[in-house]
């Protein structure tokens, strides 16, 4: 029994997820739009019934009358909420990475091929249950942007999960909605130690460096002069020794100058021993966080990974999301 039980609710998922396929466009049309009346409506249907009954009994034709023109009213209603919802095309921009704890923004723009829609409210169906849903009005013929905020509980690289899309216009009677099921993913990355220690000792920049040296627009060591370059500092102009190449129509001196050359800075799995797993990651992700901001060149050393050292959007991004995906 509980194999044919089993069976059957493989079966209706597999129809049910054929139904909604996975993808970053949706379209809301005749097949995937449900509606059913609200309590509003069944409450309505109820009152109707009894105008009929009074009706009936009573032999009074006005009674009638005005039990089909609700009758009516109600149909009007119910056709116009699923055509409220019905040909809305719709497609989201993949969320940014965000650390665990925070909240991400989908941002969600919906096209209209026809008249306006009104009310229309997109939610999320998360394990706890449905989120608060966000509000937007589509003009005729136009567009119109949504933002629906998240939570991001656990790190990892996480499914966006099934967004519900819903309308009660106009009346309220019922009900319409649609699912989408977004391919796009998001990445969590660990929660960042509130106040992290400084760098390691044996990483630390700077740490047993030769005398090498790099030129430097902020650097305190005069070096020689040089033309000046776009972007360069006015406070680098050498006025007094450029006076006559300005008068010439030649560009003016600059002083060059250098500063010590900072070594690039491991940050090892090894040097957060004594913590959990958790807590390590979180350190690492202060210091990588904190090593961009500095502009110091970082790299990561994870068990079986390593990332070279280096700076930029691309490189913490990527070191993030190794630590987001460690596995212990």
């Amino acid at each position: 029994m509980n194999l044919g039980s089993a069976a059957v609710r493989r079966r209706w998922q597999a129809w049910w997820q054929a139904r909604q396929p996975v993808a970053d466009v949706h379209l809301t049309t005749q097949r995937n739009v449900y509606i059913v009346p609200t309590w509003a409506g069944i409450a309505f249907c109820c009152t109707l019934g009894v105008l009929l009954l009074a009706s009936i009994n009573e032999q009074i034709s006005l009674g009638y009358a005005l039990t089909f023109a609700l009758t009516g009213a109600g149909l009007a209603s119910m056709h116009t909420t699923h055509a409220n919802l019905r040909g809305l095309q719709m497609d989201l921009k993949a969320p940014d990475g965000v650390h665990a704890g925070d909240e991400y923004a989908l941002e969600l723009r919906l096209h209209n091929p026809g008249s306006a829609r009104f009310g229309i409210a997109v939610s999320a169906q998360l394990d706890t249950g449905a989120t608060e849903p966000a509000w937007v009005d589509v003009p005729a013929l136009g567009h119109a942007t949504l933002k629906l905020r998240l939570p991001a509980a656990r790190r990892g690289l996480h499914a966006l999960p099934r967004l519900i899309v819903t309308t009660r216009f106009p009346l309220g009677f019922f009900r319409a909605w649609s699912y989408w099921r977004p391919a796009s993913q998001v990445w969590v990355y660990p929660q960042a130690e509130a106040a992290p220690p400084p760098f390691p000792t044996q990483a630390e920049a700077g740490a047993g460096e030769a005398a090498s040296t790099r030129q430097s627009a902020t650097g305190t060591d005069f070096s020689g002069v040089r033309n000046y370059r776009r972007g360069d500092s006015l406070k680098q102009i050498l006025w007094r020794k450029s006076a006559l190449a300005l008068e010439q129509g030649l560009s003016p001196w600059v002083r060059e100058t250098e500063s010590p050359l900072a070594r690039d800075l491991w940050l090892d799995w090894r040097d957060t021993q004594g913590r959990d797993v958790e807590a390590r990651l979180s350190r690492l992700t202060a210091w990588v966080l904190a090593a961009e901001r500095l502009g110091q060149p970082y790299g990561l050393r994870l068990a079986g990974q390593e990332l070279p050292p280096s700076l930029g959007g691309p490189h913490r991004q990527a070191c993030l999301q190794a630590l987001a995906g460690f596995a212990a």
